[in-house]
């Protein structure tokens, strides 16, 4: 679809895109620009989470960014314009942006999202539910309930002003808890959805925090910690019955997040896709789950000895990597395993080829991406691609393709010191293989009883692809081989 708009032969408006798999919405993580600063074709302007991953968004144009339609934090529909751009600047007085990145001015009980005000008093944005439409327009929203009216335009000033400075307005009847600590060095501060709305619920002004986390991420003990100074030295607190947040009335300012019964966090982006899938996961494929416990000293061996041998210089060896090699191996032994369920027509899909997925942990919740032909992998290569995917994972990068087209994956469970687990299929895929943690334990080994390392091995599959035959062969197999991985020779 097309992502920018000419509203003169000056300014161009960029709109959000779809950007990938048909997504309806995006949430605007962080703006890397602000109005004035000069952009060019290709930058990067803005980061933004779909229901897939977070993606970086480039400018399309030269010029110099006029307004920013919405302020972090806002979830967007697709095809509303999130930025406009002035392509011939210097050409004659610019006239001022609109306020449609500012919060309306409204009562303290929530942040709104962007507005512009179409009458005498500013209007809130309404989130938007799929299938429903959108609003008017990409500026004008219906007043968010208990919105106050026709305010001064002093208070529209400082509205728009406290949105783009990061967060939201103090109101009048309820002043900011001044907060000891020192502001960011200039621009925005930086700090996640929940942050924003715990410091403004505390009243704490997000500039006057220091941040403690990584790449000068305010957190939540930072927005405590700035609130603590409130009390005077010496002086103890005196107790207040906790009131309990709702969605209609959050906890009052001065009441630490801590002491309050409810906190509701919103579902949205990644962990909303995780969450719709795994229900239609577990709900549409017969899942069947088989466990094996194995002896894996040789495997512990043979990585301690991969780890020294130039080969494999400058990439990362681990148990994983011999246990995804091992799968691959097993799924070699038994193509009938790597299939798909086409519910349209009635039919197995087999597939000749190996999508490896690997499920990633990260701040947004967990992912797969995948390993595209990881069957084809010498040991070498796929210990680089699992680097490289882990490290992309934790940086936020994973795109929607990386993570589309996966056919058999892998989740370690065990780097949480679990034993083992049942895992549920990733939708569209055939099977699950779940690690356990490694583990020195008591094992009969040659007629006597040693100390050995040992894990459980968990293999989930779709009962309508894999019968109990199948699943148990290539459970066994993956056992064989990493009790002795000689085998990743004789039986390749």
């Amino acid at each position: 679809m097309t992502t920018m708009t000419e509203t003169s032969a000056r300014y161009r408006e960029f709109k959000m895109p779809d950007v990938g798999e048909g997504l309806t919405e995006a949430e605007i993580l962080k703006w890397f620009v602000q109005p004035g600063d000069t952009v060019t074709d290709g930058q990067v302007v803005c980061e933004v989470e779909t229901a897939k991953a977070a993606v970086e968004l480039p400018i399309p144009f030269d010029g110099v960014v006029h307004e920013l339609r919405f302020p972090e934090g806002t979830t967007v529909d697709v095809g509303q314009v999130i930025i406009a751009i002035d392509v011939a600047p210097g050409s004659g007085d610019a006239p001022a942006p609109a306020p449609a990145a500012a919060a309306p001015v409204q009562e303290p009980v929530e942040a709104a999202g962007s507005g512009e005000g179409d009458g005498d008093a500013p209007k809130g944005r309404t989130p938007v539910l799929v299938g429903y439409g959108v609003a008017e327009s990409s500026t004008k929203r219906r007043p968010r309930k208990g919105a106050s009216a026709a305010p001064e335009a002093a208070a529209v000033a400082a509205a728009v002003q406290a949105e783009l400075n990061g967060h939201a307005a103090p109101a009048a009847a309820a002043p900011a808890v001044p907060a000891q600590g020192g502001a960011p060095d200039g621009g925005r501060p930086l700090a996640k959805p929940p942050v924003r709305k715990l410091a403004k619920d505390l009243g704490i002004e997000l500039a006057t925090v220091v941040p403690t986390g990584k790449d000068g991420i305010i957190t939540r003990e930072d927005v405590h910690a700035a609130a603590a100074p409130a009390v005077a030295p010496g002086t103890a607190p005196v107790p207040s019955a906790p009131a309990p947040v709702t969605a209609e009335a959050p906890a009052a300012a001065g009441v630490s997040a801590s002491s309050a019964r409810e906190t509701r966090i919103p579902v949205k982006g990644v962990r909303k896709a995780i969450a719709q899938a795994m229900v239609g996961s577990a709900f549409t494929a017969p899942h069947v789950t088989e466990f094996v416990t194995v002896d894996v000293t040789r495997t512990m061996k043979l990585v301690a000895e991969l780890k020294e041998d130039k080969d494999m210089a400058g990439v990362r060896v681990n148990p994983l990597l011999i246990i995804a090699k091992a799968l691959l191996v097993a799924i070699k032994r038994n193509p009938e395993v790597n299939a798909a369920w086409d519910e349209a027509n009635q039919e197995i899909v087999q597939k000749h080829y190996v999508n490896l997925g690997i499920a990633a942990a990260t701040p947004r919740g967990l992912i797969v991406p995948n390993i595209k032909d990881a069957h084809d992998k010498t040991l070498p290569q796929l210990a680089a691609a699992l680097g490289e995917l882990v490290t992309t994972a934790r940086d936020g990068k994973t795109s929607p393709a990386a993570m589309a087209g996966g056919t058999v994956t892998i989740t370690n469970v065990g780097v949480f010191g679990v034993d083992t687990g049942t895992p549920i299929l990733n939708p569209g895929e055939s099977a699950i293989l779940a690690v356990g943690a490694i583990k020195l334990q008591p094992w009969v080994h040659k007629g006597k009883v040693k100390p050995r390392q040992v894990t459980t091995l968990a293999l989930s599959f779709d009962h309508r692809l894999v019968d109990g035959e199948l699943g148990s062969k290539v459970l066994a197999d993956v056992a064989a081989i990493l009790e002795q991985p000689k085998r990743l020779i004789t039986w390749a």
